[in-house]
């Protein structure tokens, strides 16, 4: 499948799950969307950062929901990573010694949990990854080329939803984002995750659109002020 039919495929369902809840699309669709089609039996999602505290975003069920808060107390697992390596890092038998060994704590407690295989797809924009989809498996199992291209589309369907906070439609953005970014590593004097972090701040703090905001910056209309000097 070509890849503009498949983002246009996964698109759709991430569309189709937010009209069931009669809301726009939220990372909690890009989740529900991909475990309809994959040989999954659940997701979750995880804000992730350098700088800042990790923090769980949404999930599909208890399972999902346990595996995410296990990574991130723990600080180990594909979830982990598959951020800090930006790739994706795929565990089709939780159970195996090699596995096991790599993970310690988070493999057994998994099994425990009720997951026989997690997929973990970093999301990314550009140079920025805000985050990773986990996709976890009751039985062991891998992923099928195609199914692993479904998993990587979905993933970027969720950076573009959390990125956002649309359907999708940073796209036509995501070029300008970048440039607003490095502009403010130079001016703020801080590195591309701090930079982003800080225009998403921004942006929330004065109920704007993230590509609007960015747009100001790269026009040179806005110049965002250093942070203070801690006391």
């Amino acid at each position: 499948m070509a890849d503009g039919q498949r983002s246009a495929r996964i698109l759709a369902l991430v569309a189709e799950q937010a009209a069931r809840r009669g809301s726009r699309v939220d990372v909690i669709d890009v989740c529900t969307a991909a475990v309809s089609i994959l040989p999954v039996g659940g997701a979750g999602i995880s804000a992730m950062s350098r700088t800042r505290d990790s923090s769980p975003l949404c999930s599909t069920d208890g399972i999902s929901e346990r595996l995410e808060e296990l990574q991130l107390a723990l600080g180990e697992g594909p979830c982990v990573d598959a951020f800090a390596l930006g790739e994706a890092v795929l565990a089709p038998d939780l159970r195996v010694g090699e596995v096991r060994d790599h993970w310690p704590v988070f493999a057994s407690a998994a099994v425990e949990a009720g997951a026989g295989a997690v997929f973990a797809i970093p999301l990314r924009i550009g140079a920025i990854s805000p985050g990773v989809l986990d996709l976890y498996a009751v039985a062991p199992g891998g992923l099928s080329a195609g199914e692993l291209a479904d998993a990587m589309t979905f993933a970027d369907a969720a950076a573009l939803v959390l990125l956002d906070g649309a359907q999708g439609e940073l796209g036509g953005y995501r070029a300008e984002i970048d440039q607003a970014t490095g502009i403010l590593t130079e001016q703020l004097g801080v590195g591309v995750e701090e930079a982003f972090v800080r225009l998403r701040a921004h942006t929330y703090a004065e109920g704007r659109r993230l590509a609007e905001v960015a747009a100001d910056v790269v026009a040179h209309r806005l110049r965002l002020p250093l942070a203070p000097d801690p006391d």
